[in-house]
């Protein structure tokens, strides 16, 4: 219990910065159909696996758990599995944390709840965050990295999903207060493709949902049945209301 929280404080704190950009683009919404998809929820383990565990940890989630969305422990182990031996451990990596702390500055934190972490109400849930983010780099050679994000200014983590969507460049318009023409403000207007991707816009938007469900599933297993479940407990409610109604009718009925 210790490890989970410090995870999920963990996970807080690599998105926390972004809190603080509240006059932020609006994130975009993420197609929740997605989250009972199995085809969809496979192709996101496959991307989550090849591009984000090399770097971050999901540690509290067992490989075994995705024959929940579909897959055989031969599938799991034969395409899904670079850091374990084991079909029922844990989702860890290799890099040590002294390894990290040289080459980051700092460890990347776990990301099995990253999706349940960073909701707003005034902007959408995690899932939409992650959808938005992920699909928001763009070229700032001014960075260490040489990337930037739109949704989380000077975010340390470079672009790893570039060589799918290509290279960006973002356009930014100069403003000049209307009040103070001294005062002035970059204002975003639009993303340029400055070299193509292995994949079309919409093919890699469609990956990124993949790849977003496959981490909201992560962050909840359980999600899908706790909803169908939920359906069928308030209709018991209903029907057992209606007939505790019925009978508290029957029972007073003769008292005068």
């Amino acid at each position: 219990m210790k490890k989970l929280l410090l995870s999920l404080v963990a996970a807080i704190g690599f998105i926390g910065a972004a809190a603080a950009n509240t006059g932020g683009p609006q994130w975009d919404r993420f197609p929740t159909e997605k989250l009972t998809d199995l085809p969809s929820l496979q192709h996101g383990a496959k991307l989550f696996v090849n591009h984000c565990l090399n770097c971050h940890a999901a540690a509290f989630m067992r490989y075994n758990r995705m024959r929940d969305i579909g897959l055989t422990d031969l599938q799991i182990r034969k395409y899904l599995m670079f850091a374990s031996d084991k079909v029922g451990d844990t989702m860890t990596i290799a890099m040590s944390p002294k390894d990290a702390k040289q080459w980051f500055g700092g460890v990347p934190p776990d990301l099995t709840l990253v999706a349940r972490s960073r909701a707003d109400f005034s902007k959408g849930s995690g899932a939409d965050y992650l959808y938005t983010y992920l699909r928001s780099y763009y070229r700032d050679d001014t960075k260490a990295t040489g990337w930037n994000n739109l949704v989380f200014p000077d975010v340390g983590m470079p672009n790893v999903l570039w060589q799918l969507q290509g290279q960006r460049g973002a356009k930014f318009a100069e403003h000049k207060d209307a009040h103070d023409p001294a005062l002035t403000s970059h204002v975003f207007e639009g993303f340029e493709q400055l070299t193509p991707g292995t994949m079309t816009t919409a093919q890699f938007d469609e990956s990124v949902a993949d790849l977003v469900g496959f981490m909201q599933w992560m962050a909840e297993p359980n999600q899908a049945l706790r909803v169908r479940l939920g359906v069928w407990v308030l209709l018991y409610l209903a029907i057992f209301t209606v007939i505790v109604w019925r009978l508290n009718a029957s029972y007073w009925k003769d008292v005068k």
